[in-house]
């Protein structure tokens, strides 16, 4: 199908949502001056989620990116629950102490988190006792093992992804009596998901990743020019340094079978990941889980299928890689994304194209045509495409939907190509995933002038 330039606006504009900060929130200005986000689908439906909340009892503002798969369920449930395990990882004892009580007492509770959600980022309604319950124990834990220390930022991130991969595990060990919440803890935890989470506060900036998905930083130049900074480390197959760790936790006879094809046991793309309890459970455990589950997930094939070589378990795991930056009045903007984006893009062309959106300033390349013969009437094309980019910035008013509009419609000159991207939006759903991954980005832009104060 043709879609007219409205019709792909409408499509890319779907998800998208632009949280500004206020200028001053009665306790600090801040260093996020806001950020804007979207989603573009190419499963049915999408696998990918994100999420960004301010944390109200700490200092600190939270953003990620989850990539499901094997379903969106594990992707659903962490992107709900994982902040509040963070939030509460860094609450000082008292004021996990004035939250159990008034939990204890029927009292109102202190709000831990402020959300700043689209209306399609929903909540799972039926879990979220159970899923408070479990938070509850967390805390009730943190309150008896008090140390008096105030807690570390990267130590608590590290805690709370492990604590929510091992209670999304024991969930679904123990059940539901209820059969709608058996089988949904069941599809948490037997799909799996990747997790970019960034903690921004005053300079500080932690970023937690596990699995593939990818944050980094637009840093501009004294020249005007636009440079990328990885904050986070690819798991997978491409990692060295993650091959080596697989194999070191595992014994030297299954050296040759650990990673096949580039996959762990020739199955799993990403090395680290929430829920996949096929790659975490022991096979007594796997097969008694699915006898004793409801129906639907004894007639799954998938969950009953056990991965080849499989004698040392767990093969996988949730432990975040953290990295931390002190934040320069040079650094611009945060990308967070999942692989969708970074399949497509190459991050100097994002640090690029995000730099030049938010300051409204191009620098004018001379046009490369690398090794192409280039006839006088394309030069002519790509001169008026050029100035017709231009204008086309102003059309997003969110910089995630500008990164989107190049990672999908980008010609191989690097310019956006209408009748490319009529083409890719227009793509079935069965064809969409063939062509590319689910796309999920988040831009954070930070405000320089609080940054140079610091």
């Amino acid at each position: 199908f043709y879609l007219t330039p409205s019709q792909v606006n409408s499509i890319l504009k779907a998800n998208e949502y632009s949280f500004k900060v206020p200028e001053f929130d009665g306790k600090n200005v801040s260093s996020v001056l806001g950020f804007d986000s979207n989603q573009l689908p190419a499963n049915a439906p999408i696998e990918d989620r994100r999420s960004a909340a301010t944390c109200l009892q700490t200092r600190g503002m939270l953003l990620g990116v989850f990539d499901g798969h094997a379903g969106c369920a594990c992707a659903q449930a962490v992107s709900e629950r994982l902040f509040y395990y963070i939030a509460v990882s860094l609450l000082p004892h008292e004021t996990l102490l004035e939250i159990e009580n008034a939990v204890e007492n029927g009292r109102a509770l202190l709000p831990i988190l402020q959300w700043h959600k689209h209306p399609n980022d929903y909540f799972s309604k039926e879990a979220s006792k159970l899923y408070f319950n479990s938070l509850r124990t967390y805390w009730q834990e943190l309150i008896d093992l008090n140390s008096g220390e105030t807690t570390d930022v990267r130590e608590a991130l590290i805690n709370a992804f492990k604590r929510l991969d091992n209670d999304i595990s024991l969930e679904a060990q123990v059940g539901d009596a209820n059969s709608f919440l058996n089988y949904l803890v069941l599809r948490v935890a037997f799909s799996g998901s990747t997790a970019c989470v960034a903690h921004v506060d005053g300079v500080d900036l932690h970023v937690a990743n596990t699995g593939d998905s990818r944050a980094m930083l637009g840093v501009q130049e004294e020249d005007g020019s636009w440079s990328a900074v990885n904050l986070s480390y690819d798991h997978n197959a491409q990692n060295e340094h993650e091959v080596e760790r697989v194999k070191m936790e595992h014994p030297k006879s299954e050296e040759k079978s650990l990673v096949k094809q580039d996959r762990l046991l020739g199955l799993l793309m990403p090395f680290r990941a929430f829920g996949d309890v096929k790659f975490k459970w022991s096979i007594e455990l796997q097969k008694r889980v699915v006898e004793s589950g409801p129906d639907q997930l004894n007639d799954n094939e998938y969950t009953k299928f056990i991965p080849p070589n499989y004698y040392t378990p767990p093969y996988l795991t949730a432990e975040p890689e953290v990295i931390h930056h002190k934040l320069r009045p040079q650094d611009k903007f945060l990308v967070l994304a999942t692989d969708g984006l970074w399949e497509t893009m190459h991050r100097q062309d994002v640090a690029r194209i995000v730099g030049e959106y938010l300051t409204g300033v191009h620098h004018q390349q001379p046009i490369a045509v690398g090794g192409y013969k280039v006839t006088l009437g394309q030069m002519h094309g790509l001169l008026t495409e050029r100035r017709a980019r231009i204008s086309s910035v102003f059309e997003d008013q969110n910089a995630a939907t500008h990164l989107i509009r190049h990672a999908v419609g980008n010609n191989e000159f690097g310019t956006v190509d209408h009748e490319r991207l009529s083409k890719m939006l227009s793509l079935p759903e069965e064809l969409a995933r063939m062509y590319r991954d689910d796309i999920t980005i988040i831009v954070v832009q930070f405000n320089s002038h609080v940054i140079g104060a610091y």
